[in-house]
């Protein structure tokens, strides 16, 4: 696995304690990365995921909204939640990574931290995020 899929895996963790125990960002992160050898590097990209999905939450949550059809972002399960949220900020805020890794790295994490079915639905509402990217940002396709 490489650095930058543990760098969300982290994120992930840190965004679930933020959502399901209402801890605050930093306390979230120092939980999750607390006894963890990591590089300095691999931590800043995991307090960048987690620090700037939830400074652009509300315009993240807007577009899970908007193309999660049928569903209600408080009735999905908390860790597919986290997902796309983690995901949605990714494509939508940072023009670094291309679309498809970043839809291919949320639905592989989702098939390891959530259900079998979880890739398969984060995969729909990030196919539909991809295009709140703003044009010629790594477009990587």
């Amino acid at each position: 696995m490489g650095d930058r899929r543990k760098g969300r895996e982290y994120a992930l963790q840190a965004l679930y304690l933020m959502d399901v125990a209402h801890m605050p960002a930093e306390n979230a992160i120092n939980s999750v990365l607390k006894g963890e050898k990591i590089s300095p590097k691999l931590r800043e990209f995991a307090e960048q995921l987690t620090l700037g999905t939830e400074k652009n939450l509300d315009p993240i949550n807007e577009a899970i909204k908007k193309y999660a059809d049928n569903w209600e972002i408080s009735r999905m399960a908390a860790i597919d939640r986290n997902i796309l949220r983690l995901s949605a900020f990714e494509l939508m805020f940072d023009s670094e990574t291309p679309i498809s890794v970043i839809i291919d790295e949320a639905v592989e994490i989702a098939k390891h931290f959530s259900t079998p079915d979880s890739g398969k639905f984060v995969n729909g509402i990030l196919d539909k995020i991809k295009f709140e990217r703003p044009a010629g940002k790594a477009e990587g396709e």
